[in-house]
């Protein structure tokens, strides 16, 4: 299985990311924890403008020693910014507040209500101008995507959404890959509010192959082709969640980790978002 897939513009991008929401009580925090991911080989690392670290996580990546090309940067415009008409804006502040010349991939975190298919309109020219790589959407249900696409001359080259054995979206999944959209899963490994990793299948799985269940969530999610971004901030978890490119799970056993679906969320609803 590879490490990374393509994108419909034929961007490369890594299977695996390091989500940074929530992952420092502080700048340093989140620093240090970016740093650590990167030299445990992470060379995905997501971000957006709601989470405040942007700043630490551009620093983090310059001051790596990594060349910048061999980073795959995404960040994410926020919802007030939709709605006070400042969409250009806020891609320019994010830049600046990374400090990179370019991003690799730009995303509509949530869908604005009214506003979707003309904030896709000013995402195309974010990326016409070139200081993107890709542009995407975040939290996009199937309607959402079909107005965004009803008059796009982009594709989107992602969907991000809440992703997990309890929240498979497997139709979401099969519309975003029919459409030639990549799907990526945010908080791929369930939360406080969810006890996955605790799930006697994914236990029985793991124990299987000598993995933690948080591998085997990860895998399933790689050989289902969606990217997983967990987050972790210490190195010991980054390590393992990085390391599933040594085994493969059979068809029966992501049968049943589908199974698992509670059509359970651990975030909002994206039709009842506000900002």
């Amino acid at each position: 299985m590879a490490k990374k897939f393509l994108l419909n513009n034929d961007v490369s991008i890594p299977a695996i990311g390091l989500g940074t929401y929530k992952i420092g009580l502080t700048d340093n925090d989140t620093y240090r924890a970016v740093r650590t991911g990167l030299d445990n080989g992470y060379r995905h690392i997501d971000t957006a403008t709601l989470y405040e670290n942007e700043k630490p996580v551009g620093k983090a990546i310059r001051e790596s020693g990594i060349p910048r090309e061999e980073i795959f940067v995404t960040t994410k415009l926020w919802g007030t910014d939709i709605l006070n008409d400042r969409i250009t804006k806020a891609f320019e502040g994010s830049l600046k507040n990374l400090g990179l010349d370019y991003l690799d991939l730009y995303l509509v975190h949530w869908p604005v209500k009214g506003k979707v298919s003309s904030t896709w309109k000013e995402m195309e020219d974010i990326y016409i101008n070139g200081k993107t790589r890709a542009i995407g959407v975040s939290n996009h249900l199937i309607h959402h995507l079909e107005e965004v696409l009803k008059d796009a001359a982009v594709i989107p080259a992602v969907n991000q959404m809440e992703l997990h054995p309890y929240l498979v979206q497997q139709e979401v999944v099969d519309f975003c890959k029919d459409k030639g959209i990549l799907p990526e899963a945010w908080s791929p490994l369930g939360s406080r509010k969810i006890p996955l990793l605790q799930d006697e299948t994914l236990i029985w799985i793991a124990g299987k192959y000598g993995k933690s269940p948080a591998q085997v969530v990860l895998r399933w999610n790689i050989q289902k082709g969606v990217v997983a971004i967990p987050k972790s901030s210490g190195h010991e978890r980054q390590a393992e969640n990085i390391h599933i490119f040594d085994f493969e799970l059979t068809d029966d056993e992501i049968k049943q980790i589908d199974m698992l679906d509670k059509d359970k969320r651990t975030g909002v609803h994206p039709d009842f978002i506000e900002f």
